[in-house]
This record gives C-alpha cells, sequence and structure tokens, in this order.
C-alpha cells in the first residue's frame, strides 16, 4: 500500500492517544475539509454531531484555545525573563554586599566566614615541590 493510503486511514480513524498534540500539517488538512464542507450544497450528516454549525464552532473552539494558549506562554516566558532579572539583580547585590563585608572587615574575619566563605588563614599554605633527583648519567 502506498504511504498516501496509510495516512489516509490513519486521518480517518479516531485518535487513540489525544493526550499527544496533532501535527500542524493535519490541522490544516482538517482546516482545508472544513473549508469543504462549507461548499457542499445540501450537507446534512445522519449524525447531528457532524453538522456544518457544530464543525465551525469546534474549529472555532480551537482557534480561541490556540490563541489562548499563545497569549499565556508569552506571558510565562515574560514572567521567567523577569524572574531571571530579578535572580541576578539579587545575585549581584549579594556579590557587592561580600566585597563590602570584605573591605570592612577583612577575608580573614568572622564576619566574611559568617557569610560561608572560607577564611584567608584557613587555606592551606602552598608548599614547595621537591626537586626530581637527577637521573645518573650513563
Amino acid at each position: 500500500q502506498t504511504n498516501q493510503q496509510q495516512n489516509k486511514r490513519k486521518e480517518n480513524s479516531m485518535a487513540k492517544d489525544q493526550t499527544r498534540r496533532i501535527q500542524p500539517s493535519i490541522i490544516q488538512s482538517d482546516r482545508d475539509a472544513l473549508a469543504a464542507i462549507a461548499g457542499i450544497t445540501g450537507y446534512t450528516p445522519a449524525n447531528a454531531a457532524y453538522t456544518l454549525t457544530k464543525l465551525q464552532n469546534a474549529g472555532g473552539a480551537m482557534d480561541t484555545a490556540q490563541e489562548t494558549e499563545t497569549q499565556k506562554q508569552a506571558d510565562a516566558d515574560s514572567a521567567r525573563d523577569d524572574a531571571t532579572a530579578a535572580e541576578w539583580d539579587f545575585h549581584n547585590a549579594i556579590l557587592g554586599a561580600k566585597d563590602q563585608v570584605k573591605a570592612q572587615f577583612g577575608a580573614d574575619s568572622n564576619e566574611w566566614q559568617a557569610l560561608g566563605l572560607t577564611k584567608k588563614s584557613e587555606f592551606a599554605k602552598p608548599s614547595a615541590k621537591a626537586q626530581p633527583a637527577a637521573a645518573p648519567a650513563k
């Protein structure tokens, strides 16, 4: 069977996993089908759930939901940007305050240690590295 026949069969069957998003190409195909149905004179389905008015209402509800999603995503993106800026403002303020504590009390003070930093005197002193023994000459 060709891919086109397989795709038609997939499109005609009801979805099993209705929690995953539908591909934009399928949505566009559905929009095209709605436009074609609107152009069919005398379209009167046996099942009232599929009248032109109900199909148009479902399409309008989808458009509204997608617009709402887009707006809320923009709001979430904006809120994330605001939170990121606030985090950096706070972080930079704390870094500046640490510099002020160091300048006022010194890097070897209890105040410096109270900030969760290590006193200068508590760092290990560098030791001289032993020189490697010269290799015996042959």
